[in-house]
């Protein structure tokens, strides 16, 4: 009776694990979510920085710091790999710092600073799903400049790091008139490295943004994008059975992308982030995806 008891406990605790690492965000065991600069992986930095190099178009915006990519390999959630190229470069990132909205909306709901009405939660989706300029501007006047930065620079995100070449910062409504609160390295309205980004998206996943319930909540918000341009048009093709959470921008020559994807497959769980100024940066990003795959699958040196 007792081994029965055993075994039904140990089947119980194998389902959980097994159920913990499958569904989003992750239960993983805070002693095993490392900070994300401390996962940087060698030999996938080198098959990253190896394969970006290969397209000579794309190696000589990297050495113009045109162009920056963030990897962040999700198959095992307990062993995760990191690797970036111009990571801590901050750039114009148009719509894509949207997520910094979210995240301080997030953050304002849960210490009852913001009602969270049915105009509030449609104005969330709106804003990353169909990155609707209005439903965002809509949210910045219920935030306020003084909330997002505080959040950014919150040390419990450091998603804004003036030591760390800047990161995510939104200063601008997206639309014309009204105040400004521009970063200050850079004097940028809405700006982002690949490294911070790809630290949300890491975050997001572990359920660490706010707190669970609202990683949940946010990760729902994310989900099913509505505009199939960039790494989706791709993704689309190549993965249709993929959930994609995922928010971009795109002004002038300034394109950027940011993606978790979560496949049935294990071996197709990651975090990709692009940032580009450049012309045909959209197809870029679109062209990215294969060989982001291919480097993924890679064997570790």
């Amino acid at each position: 009776m007792k081994s029965t008891r055993f075994f039904l406990l140990f089947s119980l605790l194998l389902c959980f694990a097994i159920y913990a690492q499958d569904e989003l965000p992750l239960r993983i065991d805070n002693s095993k979510i490392k900070p994300l600069q401390k996962l940087l992986d060698s030999s996938l930095q080198t098959n990253l920085r190896d394969e970006l190099a290969s397209h000579p178009e794309w190696n000589d915006l990297i050495i113009q710091k045109k162009m920056a990519v963030g990897l962040v390999d999700l198959s095992d959630p307990e062993h995760v790999r990191f690797a970036r190229v111009n990571g801590n470069h901050m750039m114009y990132a148009a719509s894509l710092p949207k997520i910094a909205i979210l995240l301080s909306a997030m953050d304002a709901i849960e210490k009852g600073e913001l009602k969270e009405t049915a105009e509030v939660k449609k104005d969330m989706r709106l804003m990353i799903s169909k990155s609707d300029n209005a439903a965002s501007t809509r949210m910045i006047d219920r935030v306020g400049y003084e909330q997002l930065e505080a959040v950014m620079t919150d040390p419990k995100y450091a998603f804004y790091d003036e030591q760390k070449g800047g990161g995510l910062w939104v200063g601008k409504r997206y639309g014309s008139g009204g105040d400004t609160n521009r970063e200050p390295l850079k004097n940028l309205s809405h700006a982002a490295s690949v490294t911070q980004v790809c630290r949300y998206y890491y975050l997001l996943a572990n359920g660490k943004l706010v707190n669970q319930k609202r990683s949940k909540q946010m990760l729902d918000i994310m989900e099913d994008p509505e505009l199939h341009h960039k790494f989706v048009n791709t993704l689309d093709q190549i993965a249709p059975n993929a959930r994609l959470f995922r928010k971009s921008g795109s002004w002038r020559t300034y394109h950027s992308d940011s993606i978790l994807v979560w496949g049935k497959d294990s071996n197709r769980r990651y975090i990709l982030v692009a940032l580009i100024d450049d012309a045909n940066g959209e197809q870029i990003i679109r062209d990215l995806v294969k060989p982001i795959e291919k480097v993924l699958k890679k064997p570790v040196l």
